[in-house]
């Protein structure tokens, strides 16, 4: 790590603020649920949130991030407007897609938040376009792929690599290796330790890192991007994480090992993030919280926001909708 790809303070305390704000929104959504305020999937992604963090502070508006249908902390990074997400997963007219998309199929343009499917792996593909479609404008924009360590194993990951470093796209694939794909242990399905070691077999960078280090995140996402944007091409990320519940709300996660999971409870990242930055008077107790409380006077206010917004009506059901002329 060069003294390049450090964060200073004031980057270390917007990758917190970052942090502090997707921890609350995952909270603030599983209690909506459990509470009868919404009905909605949801994919907790509560123990992720330093990856799309460390990214976000890396990247501008007009760099593109593909996520998958539980990419929300990415969203949130990146920069989708609370009460805009709130409504939209309400089910609301106020949402990025009218209510029409839900909390799978989340998009807003302005941040460079684009085409979130419920296809598992279609971040790949789509990345890459988007990155062809930046090189061939001459532009120095980088487009940013996220995905789980299930997806590493689909035809999409393989081709995607594949093509980008052939073109030499200025893409930046992200492997979330939270260790369980759904229900099933990465170790069971997987016969490598390290899915950054299929980086060799395209030529690009391969980078394994620690995904609940904000210091170690942000360099290895810093290289990566600067990277892309000055036409060197793409890079393999692989950080390693853990999530704190299951697939899905409601999933009792009994294939986790209690153990295993007691132990990355134990080391959830954030604490452990924020007991830093005091640690190394980058920041105080009180600013941390007011940070923290600020935070969440957002959420609630977008909460509020969304559950006073309009449904849509049965106009809508033609709306937004592309056929072939007769």
């Amino acid at each position: 790590m060069t003294n390049a790809y450090i964060p200073d303070g004031p980057t270390q305390l917007a990758m917190f603020r970052k942090m502090a704000l997707l921890k609350i929104n995952d909270e603030k959504t599983r209690r909506a649920i459990s509470t009868g305020r919404l009905v909605m999937s949801f994919y907790s992604y509560r123990g992720q949130e330093v990856i799309p963090s460390a990214l976000a502070v890396n990247l501008r508006d007009t760099d593109y991030l593909c996520t998958i249908y539980r990419g929300i902390h990415d969203m949130l990074a990146k920069g989708m407007p609370l009460k805009d997400l709130w409504a939209e997963v309400a089910g609301r007219m106020d949402g990025t897609c009218k209510g029409k998309g839900g909390p799978m199929h989340l998009t807003y343009p302005a941040k460079g938040i684009m085409v979130t499917t419920g296809i598992v792996g279609s971040s790949m593909p789509i990345a890459n376009g988007l990155g062809w479609g930046a090189q061939l404008q001459g532009r120095d924009d980088v487009s940013v792929a996220t995905f789980g360590d299930g997806a590493a194993n689909i035809g999409a990951f393989h081709e995607s690599l594949n093509l980008a470093a052939v073109w030499k796209l200025p893409v930046v694939f992200v492997c979330q290796n939270n260790r369980y794909s759904e229900h099933t242990a990465y170790s069971t399905v997987t016969p490598i330790e390290r899915i950054s070691d299929r980086a060799a077999a395209y030529g690009i960078p391969g980078i394994h890192v620690d995904g609940n280090d904000p210091v170690a995140m942000y360099a290895a996402a810093a290289e990566a991007i600067a990277r892309a944007r000055a036409g060197e091409g793409p890079t393999l990320i692989e950080a390693i994480t853990f999530r704190f519940n299951g697939h899905v709300f409601g999933d009792p996660a009994g294939y986790i090992p209690k153990e295993e999971l007691q132990t990355a409870m134990a080391a959830d990242p954030y604490p452990r993030y924020r007991a830093k930055l005091i640690a190394e008077s980058l920041a105080t107790e009180a600013e941390l919280a007011e940070i923290e409380a600020d935070c969440e006077a957002q959420i609630e206010e977008a909460i509020a926001f969304a559950l006073n917004s309009p449904f849509p009506g049965l106009e809508e059901l033609s709306s937004d909708v592309y056929g072939a002329a007769a």
